[in-house]
């Protein structure tokens, strides 16, 4: 082994994930905060729009494109790795199919997605903050001179520093890099992702606090009060492993679309990029106006459904507005994720399903609230095919460790389907789509979208 393979001390090793996390932290929380007030000021201006009749129309659309096109732009310019959301290009980077991506790409990312998912996309800040996180990472690994069995423990440790910030779930982090990006157990890259994730989340939550991302309360069907989830009663099992399946149908229907978008947009290179993503801006300007709450990452739907307050007769026509825009958005070849939107539709999908089953079954005590939990965990188990990640990501999001049983029939289910039906994990499609892009010299750096 050439000496610079060799791995170093993993007490080293230990203190730069520690630090790089610190690092990732600060910057993801950074990018949480300011996508928080590009969601409210995008409110603020499409609310005070209307009152501008047609001119306030046409600058909420002519805004969404214009910024998107900016984002674009930033992309092709200064850092196509930026493109999309990232992981891809994490896990290639990772099996040194294509090169780390440069330092400058954490300013591409992050004020390019901050105009494209404040602009309306339906997108995920997770991406980003992945990208971000293992850039950093990868950056203290060059800086202190370490081996590339150092940097690429690093690199991964720090993108799951990024999803632990994301989303407010250190386990899950951790948990992302052995069971997603590196696929098996590493004791060094183990250390490097739980101290990265530990320290990362330490940083953040000095910013954005340590209360769960989302809050659920659930109306008792008989006494009509509110309060935390209660465990599933056995006899509504069924009912979860039924969820399971129809999540699993849903998770393929999702994948096909996103991938069809994209290869939609490959089509369509003859036109600039950044026509195509104004095109598409413009267009998530025009449901921006007339439905503001359907477009951005989708947190507020996902805390409108999980507290309640969904209308369950709207769910399904939102939900394939979401699919879609998901779909789109993402062709778009802006920076941005894709588990925010997949737990919004999961979120949707449990909560219909659940309110059908009250209806059917009422004296099993169904809660819509519970089944919109368990959704988010089967969607993502469904579209990503990482099980643990997706169970531990949404206990730790929404504190529903009561729904672990259930979970772990839908999650089983949902993963079954999409491998009888043969449609790989999403991010794998994207990877395979991303090298042969890199090797058929379709692009100077491949953009990975």
């Amino acid at each position: 082994m050439h000496p610079e393979e060799e791995p170093g001390s993993v007490l080293a090793l230990a203190l730069l994930a520690l630090i790089a996390g610190g690092a990732s932290g600060l910057i993801c929380a950074g990018f949480r905060l300011a996508l928080e007030e590009a969601d409210r000021l995008r409110d603020r201006v499409i609310a005070q729009a209307h009152d501008g009749g047609l001119a306030g129309f046409l600058l909420v659309v002519g805004g969404a494109g214009l910024a998107v096109a900016a984002a674009a732009w930033l992309v092709r310019r200064f850092s196509p790795y930026a493109s999309g959301s990232g992981i891809p290009h994490v896990e290639a980077a990772l099996e040194e199919q294509v090169p780390p991506a440069p330092p400058h790409l954490i300013p591409v990312k992050f004020f390019g997605g901050l105009l494209a998912i404040g602009s309306g996309l339906a997108l995920g800040r997770e991406g980003p903050s992945v990208q971000m996180g293992a850039v950093v990472a990868h950056i203290a690994g060059r800086i202190s001179r370490r081996g590339w069995p150092d940097r690429r423990a690093l690199l991964a440790a720090g993108a799951g520093a990024g999803l632990a910030v994301a989303f407010n779930a250190p386990i899950a982090g951790a948990i992302f890099v052995l069971e997603e990006l590196v696929r098996r157990f590493d004791t060094r890259i183990a250390i490097a992702a739980l101290g990265a994730s530990a320290t990362a989340i330490l940083v953040a939550r000095l910013f954005l606090g340590d209360m769960p991302d989302f809050r659920v309360s659930i109306t008792a069907f008989a006494t009509m009060a509110t309060g935390p989830l209660a465990y599933a009663p056995a006899a509504s099992w069924p009912l979860y492993l039924g969820l399971g399946v129809l999540a699993g149908l849903l998770a393929v229907l999702y994948s096909r679309a996103l991938l069809a978008a994209v290869a939609a947009a490959d089509r369509l290179a003859r036109w600039p990029v950044e026509l195509q993503a104004g095109g598409i801006g413009a267009a998530v300007g025009i449901l921006a106006w007339f439905a503001p709450d359907l477009v951005g990452g989708g947190d507020q739907i996902t805390q409108r459904v999980l507290a309640g307050g969904a209308a369950v007769a709207l769910i399904p026509l939102a939900f394939l507005l979401r699919l879609a825009l998901g779909a789109v958005s993402y062709a778009a070849a802006t920076p941005g994720g894709l588990f925010a939107p997949m737990l919004v539709l999961g979120a949707q999908l449990g909560f219909f399903c659940g309110a059908v089953c009250r209806m059917a079954f009422p004296d099993l005590g169904v809660e819509p609230e519970a089944f919109a939990v368990v959704g988010m965990a089967a969607l993502f188990t469904g579209v990503v095919q990482a099980p643990v990640t997706g169970i531990v990501l949404v206990i730790e999001m929404t504190a529903g460790f009561t729904m672990l049983l259930p979970m772990l029939g839908a999650c089983f289910a949902a993963m079954l389907i999409p491998s009888l039906l043969h449609s790989a994990p999403i991010y794998e499609s994207l990877r395979e789509r991303l090298i042969h892009r890199q090797r058929s010299g379709g692009d100077k750096c491949s953009t990975g979208k």
